[in-house]
């Protein structure tokens, strides 16, 4: 039997028991499992070991070779992309054959494909939520130096994440890594996302029976103008005049809020030091997933930290007269109000579903209870309230 050589990064399984001495199309292991996919050219199958799902994806050596170092150094700048696992080489075959390589990358919990989210000829209030965060990613992976290359909605994998959707890359078999990107490829890069996003809308269409006119091909062109809105505020230059440092906090805080770390911050003498120049370094968009961790310890998605963090500051505010410090008052309201509303949640949905997400949804009910009457609603009240009304599914915000 001819041995490919296998590459696994740690703390993954080794795989080894897997067939690849033959075209993963052929394969009949009890560990494939059926998982809903976008539509890829290549051949794409899922593996179970326990509790975790692999995505193994066959491709031409020098394009899976390419992804595989992509994806690390990508994980390595932490840019909104799955965590690859491993890439596995077939010597034996020509390298320009599909099934010559493979890349493995670990599925992502509660994840699925953009046909599953669009429906009809439009879907609703999710479609602005995908537009932010296309365009969010877009601009993410754009300030750390990544030209993509062949971003369509089938290349990346959705989340709900509280009140927002979470998009993740997936393929970057085609992805080049530069310490920073043009205007031009970045211009280019949009281009090819808007013929991708485009065509994936037509698709659909086809499929559904839509008339091509009544299709949401203009998709692409709306995430180009919300990127264009978020890339303008994130890298814009403001001047500060000789009593205005208080301004550099208020820019990063902008830059914060937004969910983008802050980096370098540069201050440039301009007309004869009369004024500054302030410049920021824009990383990654893990801003409040690291905050909160920091806060707390507790591991969140992006929008669900900036949520659950809404929450603390909430319950930090109903603190604030005492003697109690903030990282005090941060463990209480873990230990005291977000663990045992986990535990409720937990006992009624099972240990397979999102519970923070759970967590999220109960939140937007309890706000918009007290936005209703005009004050704050107990935790108690709200619960009870929630699981009445609004507990089936993820809720279209």
């Amino acid at each position: 039997m001819a041995t490919p050589r296998l590459t696994i990064l740690p703390e993954n399984p080794d795989f080894l028991d897997l067939p690849w001495d033959k075209p993963l199309a052929t394969w009949e292991v009890d560990n494939i499992v059926e998982l809903p996919r976008g539509v890829h050219r290549h051949v794409v199958r899922f593996v179970a070991y326990g509790a975790a799902v692999y995505a193994i994806k066959e491709l031409p050596l020098a394009f899976a070779r390419n992804e595989f170092a992509a994806l690390r150094e990508l994980q390595r700048r932490e840019a909104s992309v799955v965590e690859v696992a491993g890439i596995v080489e077939r010597s034996w075959v020509d390298p320009t054959e599909e099934w010559s390589a493979a890349v493995i990358t670990r599925y992502l919990d509660f994840a699925f494909s953009y046909r599953e989210l669009i429906s009809g000829t439009g879907f609703g209030r999710r479609r602005d939520q995908l537009l932010d965060g296309f365009a969010g990613l877009l601009v993410e992976l754009h300030l750390l130096g990544c030209y993509w290359g062949d971003c369509s909605l089938s290349n990346v994998l959705y989340r709900y994440d509280a009140a927002a959707l979470d998009i993740t890359m997936v393929d970057a078999e085609t992805t080049e890594l530069h310490e920073r990107l043009s205007n031009g490829q970045r211009r280019a890069d949009l281009e090819v996302m808007i013929l991708n996003v485009a065509g994936g809308m037509a698709d659909i269409a086809a499929q559904q029976g839509i008339e091509l006119d009544d299709a949401d091909v203009h998709l692409g062109e709306d995430i180009d103008r919300r990127y264009s809105l978020l890339w303008t505020e994130l890298t814009r230059e403001v001047l500060l005049g000789p009593e205005e440092g208080y301004r550099i906090a208020d820019h990063v805080s902008r830059v914060n809020d937004l969910g983008f770390q802050v980096g370098e911050v540069d201050l440039i003498p301009v007309d004869g030091g009369k004024q500054l120049r302030l410049k920021v370094e824009v990383g990654g968009r893990f801003y409040h997933r690291d905050r909160l961790a920091q806060l707390t310890g507790i591991r969140a998605s992006k929008g669900q930290a900036r949520q659950i963090l809404s929450d603390l500051r909430y319950h930090e505010a109903k603190g604030a007269d005492s003697a109690v410090n903030k990282s005090v008052l941060a463990m209480m309201w873990r230990v005291n109000v977000f663990e045992p509303l986990l535990r409720r949640i937990r006992n009624i949905i099972g240990p397979e579903g999102d519970v923070l997400q759970k967590y999220c949804d109960f939140l937007h009910h309890r706000y918009m209870m007290a936005t209703k009457q005009g004050s704050d609603v107990p935790n108690e009240i709200a619960f009870e309230d929630w699981l009445a009304h609004d507990m089936a599914g993820p809720k279209l915000k």
